[in-house]
């Protein structure tokens, strides 16, 4: 609704449109709180639309999972929000609406109980990130954004057919309904259904970069404004998060033959998309290029503890997203400061004269740097820590832990590199510098602060976690909230 009132009655009054942006944003940081400590009493709640009940009606459903999941996503658009306040937004067109269009997917698809509507919300997300990635223009970014449509526009036909497959199996795309009938289905028609599983976690897996699937990432995070790349860090999290919910709920533990249909291949991939995203950030010559490399080194950290598809792995996991999602998005941002404060030589890894408010940004790119590669004392370092316990029951800990700790040894000398020519190697200037604008550094500051305020709060963070990983990947309580146990038994032959 915002972002319809902003198309249609704001078009042409940016400030208008900022106010009223700004506002509906925290009001969403407010409802997204909400709903998160309705959630903490650990009961899932459906909603029917239409008051047409599961399988035949589109039904949104609330637990821990898609509450945390809801209220990071509006801490991250309130600091982006703050931060293109500074002026951002006035270098295109409609960044407002379609920022506001984003926010709708991506709600959309953590509340979403069924696949059909995953997909459509998918859509809405992306046919609005399209907008914001070209946002200000350039023939950099025209290059990278043509590629990020089409490979976009094939994952949605991969994913139509996913779902057409599913469905021609099952006869429903409702995912508690899905979780009751994929352990039924008849051996002649399983391997139909696990093609769609895997067609499926194809998708996924794209959009959470993990390779060979990752290609279209570093292009298109470094090439777009900062905002837009601190807001796309949610969205590698909905790949993440459709995988928990599709292969814990609907292929999980109970899905018998088709238990856990794609874990064989997470780990791995996770693995090399880990070191990948290590020699890659080692070897960039931008910060962007740095950041986007260190995103996709997060994704396979983070990757590697969700295929466990157990309950400690999940814990960490989730622990780690949250932490993974907020000093990423104040790298990029980080980044954007760093690109406007050094003219021409913008933030190529090369010396230059100092930029103004040169100690501050040194400072925030410090922390940002040791939260990110998961030195002590901040939340990288709990995230990598209960992610390597959480391994120790896994066949190939031990490469799993020389793969993570070997990474972060890399990242330390990347980002050690990347500071020291930035901010340590700075030529003199032959007149003061203007300081950065005060929203953009307010919107590090927040996110920053948040970091540090994720670690001090890792303990009581760490129980919470652990209570939403043994609902996501317990089926039973998701399925009564969703089809009531007398719908369940009339459905029945």
């Amino acid at each position: 609704m915002t972002a319809a009132f902003l198309v249609l009655a704001l078009r042409h009054h940016l400030r208008r449109q900022r106010i009223v942006s700004l506002a509906a944003t925290f009001m969403m940081l407010g409802l997204a709180a909400f709903l998160f400590a309705h959630a903490c009493d650990g009961t899932v709640r459906a909603y029917q639309l239409g008051n047409w009940p599961a399988p035949f009606g589109i039904t949104l459903v609330l637990d821990r999972l898609s509450a945390a999941m809801l209220l990071l996503t509006a801490f991250l658009a309130a600091c982006v929000a703050i931060y293109v306040a500074g002026g951002v937004d006035g270098r295109g067109r409609h960044f407002h609406p379609l920022f506001q269009f984003q926010l709708m997917g991506i709600n959309g698809a953590f509340l979403t109980g069924d696949v059909f509507n995953l997909f459509v919300f998918f859509e809405v997300m992306l046919i609005a990130s399209y907008g914001l990635m070209l946002h200000g223009g350039g023939p950099g970014r025209l290059k990278a954004g043509f590629q990020y449509v089409a490979i976009n526009l094939v994952l949605s036909v991969v994913f139509l057919v996913a779902v057409g497959l599913i469905y021609a199996v099952t006869g429903t795309l409702s995912m508690a309904d899905l979780a009751v009938k994929v352990p039924q289905v008849e051996p002649a028609d399983a391997a139909l259904l696990k093609t769609g599983a895997l067609l499926l976690f194809l998708v996924f897996a794209t959009k959470a970069a993990l390779v060979p699937l990752h290609w279209w990432l570093p292009a298109t995070y470094a090439g777009t404004s900062a905002p837009s790349a601190a807001l796309f860090m949610i969205m590698t999290k909905v790949g993440a998060y459709a995988i928990i919910r599709v292969y814990g709920l609907v292929f999980g533990a109970g899905a018998g033959p088709l238990a856990f249909a794609a874990a064989p291949f997470v780990v791995p991939a996770a693995l090399a998309t880990l070191v990948l995203g290590a020699v890659g950030l080692v070897g960039s010559r931008t910060l962007r290029d740095l950041s986007a490399f260190a995103v996709i080194a997060s994704m396979g950290t983070l990757l590697i503890s969700l295929g466990l598809f157990d309950v400690a792995g999940l814990s960490a996991g989730l622990y780690y997203l949250v932490h993974s999602t907020l000093a990423g998005a104040a790298l990029f941002l980080i980044a954007g400061i760093v690109l406007e404060q050094r003219g021409a030589a913008s933030d190529r890894l090369i010396s230059a004269p100092a930029m103004g408010g040169e100690t501050l940004l040194a400072g925030l790119f410090f922390l940002a740097a040791i939260a990110l590669v998961g030195l002590p004392p901040l939340s990288g370092f709990i995230g990598k820590v209960m992610i390597l316990e959480a391994v120790r029951t896994s066949a190939i800990w031990a490469w799993i832990w020389f793969a993570i700790l070997g990474a972060s040894l890399l990242m330390t000398f990347g980002f050690a590199r990347a500071g020291s020519v930035l901010f340590w190697g700075s030529g003199p200037v032959s007149e003061p510098k203007p300081l950065p604008a005060l929203p953009g550094l307010a919107a590090v500051v927040l996110l920053i602060g948040a970091t540090v305020a994720w670690t001090l709060a890792a303990g009581p963070a760490a129980g919470v976690l652990g209570l939403t990983a043994q609902q996501a990947l317990d089926p039973d309580a998701y399925i009564r909230a969703v089809i009531p146990p007398a719908v369940q038994f009339a459905g029945e032959p």
